[in-house]
C-alpha cells in the first residue's frame, strides 16, 4: 500500500483535527470487509497495517486440528508444528492469506468507508465545538430561506431559524448579518443540527451582558426577562452594592447602551426596571411607565391588586393588555389593575392613599 494514504491521514489529523488512530481503525474495518467480500474468506480475519513500511497483510485465524475438514477455518497439526513446535490441537494460529491483488481491490472498497468515517469524525468535531454554545449569542450570515427555516451560516455549520422563532417585525434577506440565540444543539445521523431564535428572552439577556460591562462582571444581575419579540420587553435588574444604579448602568450615558440593543432588535421597546424582594415595590416598578397609587398583595395566591390614577389606567394596562401582561410575566405575580375610582367604590383604597391624594389635590389647587 502506498505511503500516500498515510500522508493523507497525517494531513487530515493536522489540518482537520481528525485522530489518525480513528482513521486507521476505520481503514482496517474496511479492508477486512473488502477481503471477506472479494475472496469468500472465513469470518475470523485480521488486517495488519504497517505504517512505517507502507504495507498491509491479511491474517486468518484458524484452529489447529488433526484432520482438516474446512481449509478456511482449520489447519493441520503438522502445518502448525512447522510454524511453531509448541502448537497443539485446538490452538488458534494466524496464517497470512494476503492475495496478490488485494491492494487494488481493498483500496477501492476502503475509500468509501474511510470517507464516511472522515465525514463522521468531522461532524463529531463540529458538534463538540458548538454543543457548549447553547444559550449563547452567535453572529451569522443568512445563506438561504425556505418556508420552514431561515438558514444562518455560523462559520462551520448552518443554523436553522424556525418560522416560529422569527421576529414578526423583521424581514430576512440572504447575506444579512444577524445575531441569534442558540436554543438547541443536537447530533443526528446526518450530522449536528443547531436551532436558533430571534424571539427568545435569552437573546435579550445575552445582548445586555454583551453591552453592559457591569452585567458581564456580575456587579449588576439580570433577575428576569419578559418579552414579546419585536414589540416590547421588560427586564429587571439588581445590584447588591447600593452605590450602583443597576437601571442606569443598563441605560448607559445618554441611553447609548440600551439604544444599541434596541437597534439590534429593530426598534423593540425595552423597559428596564429595578428588582426588589418587596412585591409591592417590584410590581410597581414593573408597571413602568405607569404611576402606581397602591399595591394590595395576596401572598397565598401570589396575586396583587394594583390601583392606579384614573388617567393612567390605559397606560398601566397597555395596548391590548401588553404592559400588564409583561409585568406579570416579569414578576411572577398575578396583577389585577384597577383605577382609583373603581377601587374607592369597592372600598379597596386605604385611608393613607385617600389622605395622600387629598393632599395632592389641595396642593395642586394652591
Amino acid at each position: 500500500m502506498s505511503s500516500e494514504l498515510f500522508d493523507a491521514m497525517n494531513y487530515l489529523e493536522k489540518e482537520k483535527g481528525i485522530d489518525k488512530d480513528l482513521l486507521l481503525e476505520a481503514l482496517e474495518a474496511a479492508l477486512i470487509s473488502a477481503y471477506k467480500k472479494n475472496f469468500n474468506s472465513a469470518t475470523n480475519v485480521r488486517v495488519d497495517i504497517n505504517e512505517d513500511e507502507g504495507v498491509m497483510k491479511v491474517f486468518a485465524r484458524k484452529e489447529v486440528v488433526e484432520e482438516v475438514m474446512d481449509p478456511q477455518e482449520e489447519v493441520s497439526l503438522e502445518y502448525a508444528k512447522e510454524v511453531d513446535p509448541n502448537y497443539d490441537i485446538e490452538d488458534v494460529i494466524e496464517v497470512e492469506v494476503t492475495p496478490m491483488d488485494f491492494g487494488r481491490i481493498a483500496a477501492q472498497a476502503a475509500k468509501q468507508v474511510v470517507t464516511q468515517r472522515v465525514r463522521e469524525a468531522e461532524r463529531g468535531i463540529i458538534y463538540g465545538e458548538y454543543v457548549d454554545r447553547e444559550e449563547d449569542v452567535m453572529t451569522g450570515i443568512i445563506q438561504r430561506k425556505d418556508p420552514r427555516f431561515v438558514y444562518v451560516n455560523l462559520g462551520k455549520i448552518e443554523a436553522r431559524l424556525p418560522e416560529g422563532e422569527q421576529m414578526p417585525t423583521e424581514t430576512y434577506e440572504v447575506h444579512d448579518r444577524l445575531k441569534v440565540f442558540v436554543t438547541k444543539v443536537e447530533n443526528s445521523n446526518k450530522g449536528p443540527h443547531i436551532y436558533v431564535s430571534r424571539t427568545h428572552p435569552g437573546l435579550l439577556k445575552r445582548l445586555f451582558e454583551m453591552e453592559v460591562p457591569e452585567i458581564y462582571d456580575g456587579t449588576v444581575e439580570v433577575i428576569s426577562v419578559a418579552r414579546e419579540a419585536g414589540d416590547r420587553s421588560k427586564i429587571s435588574v439588581y445590584a447588591e452594592n447600593q452605590e450602583i444604579d443597576p437601571v442606569g448602568s443598563c441605560v448607559g450615558q445618554r441611553g447609548q447602551r440600551v439604544q444599541t440593543i434596541v437597534n439590534e432588535l429593530k426598534g423593540e421597546k425595552i423597559d428596564i426596571v429595578q428588582w426588589s424582594e418587596d412585591p409591592v415595590e417590584y410590581v410597581s416598578n414593573a408597571l413602568s411607565p405607569s404611576k402606581v397609587v397602591e399595591v394590595l398583595v395576596n401572598e397565598e395566591e401570589k396575586a396583587t391588586t394594583v390601583i392606579v390614577p384614573d388617567y393612567q389606567l390605559s397606560l398601566a394596562i397597555g395596548k391590548r393588555g401588553q404592559n400588564a401582561r409583561l409585568a406579570a410575566k416579569l414578576t411572577g405575580w398575578k396583577i389585577d389593575i384597577k383605577s382609583e375610582s373603581e377601587a374607592r367604590e369597592e372600598g379597596l383604597l386605604s385611608e393613607e392613599a385617600d389622605v395622600e391624594e387629598d393632599f395632592e389635590d389641595d396642593w395642586s389647587e394652591e
